[in-house]
């Protein structure tokens, strides 16, 4: 059984590469926006939503390389979805905010991320608390031999 289950796991993280590749997140269901943007750009758009920040914050927060961040911004900006400007309290920081029309990008991005939570909750509720704490104690051991 135990190499049956092994072999199950390995297809189960190549699916997720295969459907994670070139994602910032993996998000169940389809996009209801009808705007072509990368789930890292519809992402930032929910950042911004929370309040204006920097590419270097946006960059921590997402775990992305600040290069990453600057040619998503660019893209965003060139769609007029977001606009840069400048700190109060120091000029030469540069804050990006949002547009009104990416607004509901951003609140669409926003639902369907809680969708995918819920959807997670619901699967999750099948299990015993025994059970759902064996899943949380092979997912974290699972994520240590990532690092």
């Amino acid at each position: 059984m135990s190499t049956h289950l092994e072999n199950q796991i390995d297809h189960f993280l190549s699916q997720v590469m295969q459907f994670a590749e070139n994602k910032h997140e993996i998000l169940l269901g389809k996009c209801q926006s009808d705007v072509k943007l990368t789930s890292t750009q519809e992402h930032l758009l929910m950042l911004l939503s929370e309040e204006p920040t920097t590419n270097a914050r946006m960059a921590e927060t997402l775990s992305v390389s600040p290069a990453a961040i600057t040619k998503a911004l660019k893209k965003l900006q060139d769609m007029a979805l977001i606009f840069p400007t400048k700190s109060k309290t120091d000029e030469r920081v540069v804050l990006w905010n949002l547009t009104e029309k990416a607004l509901p990008i951003a609140q669409e991005h926003a639902a369907h991320h809680a969708a995918t939570l819920d959807s997670y909750h619901q699967l999750i509720q099948k299990y015993t608390t025994d059970e759902q704490e064996v899943i949380k104690d092979f997912l974290n051991r699972l994520a240590e031999k990532f690092k």
